[in-house]
């Protein structure tokens, strides 16, 4: 959906406008300071913007590739650490470079150190982080010519770099964290309810092998064996279920279509339903599934656009396909691309029956769900 893309391409734009900026500020100062005399320090003050550029476009790229953070920040580490040699052999000549603010390449470090504290392992980010380290400090201490004191700035930078991913680091664990959860509550309660639906079946197959012995009675055994292994069955599944359940579980389940989706709709929201929703034949499962949706839809609703004045839940069929959408208006600002745990379960349950699960802005100040579920699979 597009406010995904943007939620997403907006610390790309902001980082691509950081840079420019700083890349224009160190060209300006280079420009005002002047070129060197003496073809050494000449030529290491013209490498000097070719290699601001090339480390804020190798900064950029971890986004578009970041399994190789480790080699793009080994490799701005590498570059810096050569401007800086370069510099101390022009000064060994006799031909000191005036002096380069190189702000770029600091920032493409820190972005770097950053982003390898964030998504790396504990090697391969302490690799990036202690290389940035070298040559940040490197930088600071022999560049400028002015003793200890840029080290610490640069080191703040340094450290700054490594909070804030450690920081996101942790904010990423602990949502993933949170997504397994949420994920795993919504299996379990796939795994109550399929108690209700193999118990029926498991209860025909028993009946069936009790009718089999009064007809055949030489076949007594045989039904006997088959009527024993159902009841077993049955038994362990509740002893199953009773272990999965929790206090705060639901009630009965919807007995059917029509009623999955009244019991979830509540009395302040619109519904619209297509003639002959309470003759359309449809699974347990794919009952249950519309219920919940139309629940946590406006559930959702409520707790995201308290200030909503209208929630409209639509079912109807299209074609092969069952389509549940909610609707509410109140929605201020625009959504963030970043999903709730609510549609993490709607969409586990949705892809469960070969369905699709879409949710997103829609004009006029309206967040829109729409679930699509196959009928095919559904009779």
């Amino acid at each position: 959906m597009s406010h995904g893309w943007t939620g997403r391409r907006g610390p790309l734009v902001a980082e691509c406008v950081v840079l420019g900026l700083l890349l224009a500020v160190d060209l300006g100062w280079a420009v005002r300071a002047g070129v060197p005399t003496g073809l050494p320090s000449t030529l290491a003050f013209n490498l000097a913007p070719g290699q601001s550029t090339a480390v804020a476009v190798l900064a950029l790229l971890r986004r578009r590739f970041p399994n190789r953070v480790l080699l793009l920040g080994c490799v701005v580490a590498a570059l810096s650490l050569i401007g800086t040699a370069a510099l101390l052999i022009t000064a060994s000549l006799g031909q000191p470079v005036p002096v380069e603010l190189d702000l770029t390449e600091l920032m493409a470090l820190a972005l770097l150190i950053g982003s390898a504290s964030r998504r790396l392992a504990p090697i391969p980010a302490g690799i990036v982080v202690g290389a940035g380290a070298v040559a940040m400090i490197a930088q600071a201490l022999l560049r400028y010519g002015l003793g200890g004191l840029p080290a610490v700035p640069a080191a703040v930078l340094w450290g700054g770099a490594v909070a804030v991913g450690l920081v996101l680091r942790d904010a990423d664990s602990r949502r993933r964290s949170a997504l397994t959860e949420v994920r795993t509550g919504e299996r379990l309660i796939l795994a109550r309810e399929l108690h209700d639906l193999v118990a029926h079946h498991v209860t025909g197959v028993v009946v069936l092998a009790q009718a089999g012995r009064r007809v055949a009675p030489e076949r007594d055994e045989v039904f006997g064996e088959i009527e024993q292994a159902g009841a077993e069955a049955l038994a362990a599944m509740r002893r199953l279920v009773g272990m999965l359940r929790t206090d705060g579980d639901l009630g009965a389940s919807p007995s059917g279509l029509l009623d999955a989706v009244q019991q979830a709709v509540p009395p302040e929201a619109t519904l619209t339903v297509q003639d002959g929703l309470d003759v359309l034949a449809v699974t347990p499962e794919a009952a249950t599934t519309v219920h919940r949706v139309i629940m946590e839809s406006v559930t959702n609703a409520h707790r995201h656009a308290p200030q909503a004045r209208e929630i409209d839940v639509d079912v109807h069929v299209d074609g092969d396909w069952l389509v549940v959408e909610v609707v509410n208006d109140g929605v201020r600002s625009g959504p963030s691309c970043d999903r709730g745990y609510g549609l993490v379960g709607m969409t586990e349950r949705v892809d469960a029956l070969g369905g699709s699960l879409l949710a997103g802005a829609a004009p006029g100040q309206r967040w829109r769900v729409s679930a699509r579920l196959p009928l095919g699979r559904t009779v």
